[in-house]
């Protein structure tokens, strides 16, 4: 009320409160003016599965709220991760392009070179630019925004910790919890963001390191393990079992080593990180063969954890709320409602893949599920894709997996090596391949490691989606010459045991 009382007086002049507060909190304003009657749902958290959420629901006619306390909406995937990383990924492969492959195709670059700061700007605006244009959509879809970190006090009372001071308590008939989640940390070595790194500092690094040591071999470390690479940084990825990425069908996989370690990428497999210290200009790591042995040691200017994601609950009030958690995430029912069934949590928080476009999907069905209707995600058919380069990217089951649940399936293959556009472009290592059920049909997974992998995966995603078998990829026409061509020929392979150019 003092601030309210302030706010009037201020300057002499008579004015709304409404007005002066808009000045003195900013984009503040709107979530504490869309959050003084009571709303239908709030949703805690504005990453990918957050801000979506609240944008369905405000498209339901839903009254909404989205509390984040980041101060930037987005969450993890646009602010510190997928997006500044594909920026990076996108700025290092320009630099290789320009330094290694642009006079196979008669352009000459002399002496190019990489300017660092400008590298960062570029990353920096793409995620400014992303982030305000989030805003804008919460402002046209009538979601309030308040910033500030929530807390569930009751079932129906979420109580925000404002950026800007003070508290804020919020009436609601729903609770969406979107928090999603943060660093794994390894035991034995401390995180300063500076020499010793999680995705979050590898991207913003004062300078680009001599060396770097990866330490877990899954699709983060591989891409930013490979950003260093490009820029002339020797990284050695140092990983815990005997295989990269282990969900990657394993035929994809070895290919894909090979590919990175010609890329210049090293590989210490079946290797655990005991502990690391800050020496001098370096990090100092204790390691020792995964199923015990000697120690040895390794050393690099810096040092890069990325063992994985954990989710985040810190300060929610799950526990006082009486909100159950199992190993770590909220427990849900199929319809993504927690035991108390005013809250509802998605994305990473709970059981399925940490994925981005994943939490997107938890977002809208539940959004959906609140205003009465049917809202369903089909687990089954959400796609991986590691951005490398070339990048791999898969949906549905690996072979290995439908030969340990004892389903009889049928592969077909196809290499981008007798692709006419991958061939043209000079851009031809990967391979198409794809596992169906041996009676029916039926496409089970497809997995794609060539350009544009991420991009040409949803064929596929489709094709699953809607019970396809790998005949109908293979009867439908696609355009020549494209790099899609080899999603048909791998599905001409499995069904009918023969592509037509191979």
């Amino acid at each position: 009320m003092q601030l309210l009382r302030a706010a009037v007086s201020h300057g002499g002049r008579q004015q709304t409160s409404a007005a002066l507060l808009g000045r003195m909190l900013g984009s503040q304003l709107r979530g504490f003016a869309a959050a003084t009657e009571q709303q239908d749902v709030v949703i805690i958290g504005g990453g990918p599965g957050g801000y979506v959420a609240a944008i369905k629901a405000g498209q339901l006619g839903l009254k909404t709220t989205c509390v984040e306390g980041r101060g930037a909406l987005g969450g993890t995937c646009l602010n510190v991760g997928c997006i500044p990383s594909k920026a990076l990924l996108n700025s290092s492969h320009k630099f290789v392009d320009a330094k290694e492959h642009m006079k196979h195709f008669g352009v000459l670059v002399d002496n190019p070179r990489v300017d660092w700061a400008a590298m960062q700007k570029q990353k920096d605006d793409a995620v400014s630019g992303l982030t305000k244009g989030i805003e804008g959509l919460l402002k046209k879809n009538k979601v309030g925004y308040v910033k500030g970190w929530g807390k569930i006090v009751g079932p129906n009372k979420v109580e925000v910790a404002l950026s800007a001071g003070g508290s804020q308590t919020i009436d609601t008939k729903n609770i969406i919890i979107a928090t999603g989640s943060e660093v794994t940390p390894l035991p034995g070595l401390t995180i300063d963001e500076e020499k010793v790194v999680s995705s979050t500092g590898a991207l913003k690094l004062k300078k680009i390191p001599k060396s770097m040591i990866v330490i877990g071999a899954g699709y983060i470390g591989l891409e930013m393990g490979s950003v260093y690479a490009r820029l002339g940084t020797q990284v050695t990825v140092v990983e815990f079992l005997d295989k990269i990425v282990p969900t990657m069908d394993s035929e994809v996989r070895r290919t894909f080593l090979r590919v990175l370690e010609k890329q210049g990428l090293k590989f210490k497999m079946t290797t655990k990180v005991t502990k690391g210290e800050v020496k001098g200009d370096g990090v100092v790591l204790t390691t020792e063969p995964s199923k015990g042995g000697d120690a040895t040691s390794m050393e690099a200017e810096t040092v890069l954890v990325s063992i994985g994601r954990r989710p985040y609950l810190t300060g929610l009030g799950l526990e006082e709320a009486g909100i159950k958690t199992e190993r770590g995430r909220v427990v849900i029912d199929d319809h993504f409602r927690t035991n108390v069934p005013s809250v509802y949590a998605i994305g990473d928080v709970v059981h399925g893949p940490m994925l981005a476009h994943k939490a997107e999907e938890d977002g809208v069905a539940t959004a959906e599920i609140i205003a009465g209707k049917k809202g369903h995600v089909n687990y089954a058919t959400v796609p991986s894709i590691c951005y490398t380069h070339p990048e791999v990217a898969s949906v549905g089951i690996t072979e290995d997996e439908a030969k340990a649940k004892g389903i009889k399936v049928k592969t077909g293959k196809f290499s981008f090596m007798a692709n006419s556009r991958a061939r043209a472009v000079d851009d031809a290592d990967g391979v198409v391949k794809m596992i169906a059920c041996a009676e029916t049909d039926k496409l089970l997974g497809a997995h794609i490691m060539g350009p544009s992998a991420g991009e040409m995966i949803h064929e596929c995603v489709l094709a699953m989606e809607y019970g396809a078998s790998t005949e109908d990829l293979a009867r439908t026409c696609h355009g020549h010459p494209t790099l899609s061509e080899a999603v048909k020929e791998a599905a001409l392979a499995t069904a009918f045991g023969k592509p037509i150019h191979m």
